[in-house]
């Protein structure tokens, strides 16, 4: 057994080097992983904290939905569609906005822009049919015009023979903000016009590829999915490209994808879909037929999506009303909430009196990790480029637990090593690779009763 294991680290030793500098890699995928013995990647899951806002204003309403939140300063924004029922292609739809200094306690900002429920003194920033899915985002281009600091996508198809094909008029239109309050198209036209956009349709700027990505809705053999495309001036977008997934993955109803750059990993891209079982219906006497949880996943190319983890990232719970229709909707953005932990929200209460939305509380970088039990056991990396003289963890062990790291040069020798360690730490100083640099090494990285959220190298 020993030969083998020695002849496969031998092989991987000879792969082309993976060159992480010195960024952030969450175990979220095994993309770092050459072998491993007795680990398992684990998925773990929010915590369900406060409700921060209840849609019941009269321009609001329960069928209020595609919340978007973004962390600018230190104001938190979140913006969703106000409506009280009625046609996707109604005008009459509205697009809110709710402030925050903390993440936890909104307050509706008394705009007088657009009256909606009988009065201006309220929240809206935009009216019309782009207010069905209209999703803002912060624009992190370096380029960027003061004046389009904020940006966002909004607009759907027109109704007709094979509208959740592309075939009819309509799309996406593209607007920007010089504050996130007042807004204006950037073109009368729509710039995506093949998709089927009845859902969040979301965009934000690509840091490492220096472009923006956009993710949408269509259809794909009559099931939900999503495509993304790319852009360069956000005017002009690239084709559509599907989702792929591995073979082994089953085609699920995936009704948003509520997908982010990894705040301290921007080259990784986390996705949390609503997924839709259409056909179950828990409470009989409610209108609409399908129950909903929200899953994760995760990608390196925006296009091929890990998901080892075919369970819900987020249940319904015991609470009867998140079992109706189109509940569990994570909304689209991570706050960073304080050092060691991050915030996402979920709605809840879709279709009721009482529809509101839920703050997620999620250690940071820890939505999932490579995880030890008792018995413990190990893995190796592939072989590793890297910037820095120093391996910080993100970690923690029980009390009996522990973590300890070997560095293996190319021929596997042994070239530096640490004391076992063990506790709860988000940047934990665990090897020192000073006398590496320039080389190629692997990792051994041996651990019990632990869970490795993330690694990186640094100076």
């Amino acid at each position: 057994m020993k030969a083998l294991l020695y002849l496969a680290l031998a092989a991987t030793a000879c792969a082309q080097p993976l060159d992480i500098a010195s960024r952030w890699e969450l175990f979220v995928d095994e993309y770092l992983v050459a072998q491993k013995s007795g680990l398992a990647l684990k998925l773990h899951d929010p915590v369900k904290k406060e409700i921060v806002l209840t849609t019941d204003k009269p321009w609001e309403g329960m069928t209020c939905a595609y919340f978007s939140v973004i962390q600018d300063g230190k104001k938190v924004l979140m913006y969703y569609r106000g409506s009280s029922g009625g046609s996707d292609h109604s005008d009459a739809q509205v697009t809110c906005v709710a402030e925050s200094t903390d993440g936890i306690h909104f307050t509706r900002p008394k705009l007088g822009i657009i009256e909606a429920g009988g009065t201006k003194d309220n929240n809206v920033i935009w009216r019309g049919v782009e207010s069905h899915n209209f999703s803002p985002f912060l624009d992190t281009n370096p380029n960027v015009k003061p004046e389009e600091r904020f940006k966002a996508l909004g607009g759907v198809k027109q109704p007709g023979k094979n509208w959740h094909q592309g075939e009819t008029p309509g799309g996406l239109y593209s607007f920007a903000s010089a504050d996130g309050i007042h807004w204006k198209k950037m073109k009368d036209t729509p710039v995506i016009t093949k998709g089927a956009f009845d859902s969040q349709n979301l965009a934000f700027y690509d840091t490492t590829r220096s472009r923006y990505t956009c993710f949408s809705r269509i259809f794909s053999n009559k099931v939900r999915a999503v495509q993304s495309c790319t852009s360069t001036d956000f005017l002009t977008w690239s084709d559509g490209i599907p989702h792929r997934y591995a073979k082994d993955v089953p085609m699920e109803h995936f009704y948003t994808s509520a997908t982010v750059p990894c705040p301290t990993a921007p080259h990784l891209f986390l996705s949390f879909p609503k997924r839709f079982v259409t056909n179950r219906k828990k409470v009989p006497e409610h209108e609409g037929p399908g129950v909903s949880d929200a899953v994760f996943m995760s990608s390196r190319d925006g296009v091929n999506w890990d998901r080892p983890f075919l369970e819900a990232w987020v249940r319904p719970g015991p609470d009867l009303k998140n079992w109706t229709d189109r509940n569990n909707m994570t909304a689209n953005g991570i706050i960073e909430s304080s050092d060691s932990e991050w915030s996402l929200y979920i709605s809840e209460h879709y279709r009721h009196a009482d529809h509101r939305i839920r703050r997620l509380s999620v250690r940071k970088q820890g939505f999932a990790s490579m995880h030890a039990d008792a018995k413990g056991g190990e893995f190796t990396t592939k072989p590793l480029k890297f910037t820095g003289n120093k391996l910080l963890l993100n970690y923690s062990t029980s009390a009996a637990g522990s973590i300890q790291i070997e560095a293996l040069d190319e021929s596997g020798k042994v070239v530096a090593t640490m004391p076992e360690l063990y506790g709860d730490e988000f940047e934990a100083n665990a090897l020192d690779v000073s006398k590496l640099a320039d080389q190629t090494i692997q990792l051994r990285i041996k651990m019990k009763d632990a869970d490795l959220y993330a690694l990186r190298f640094a100076n």
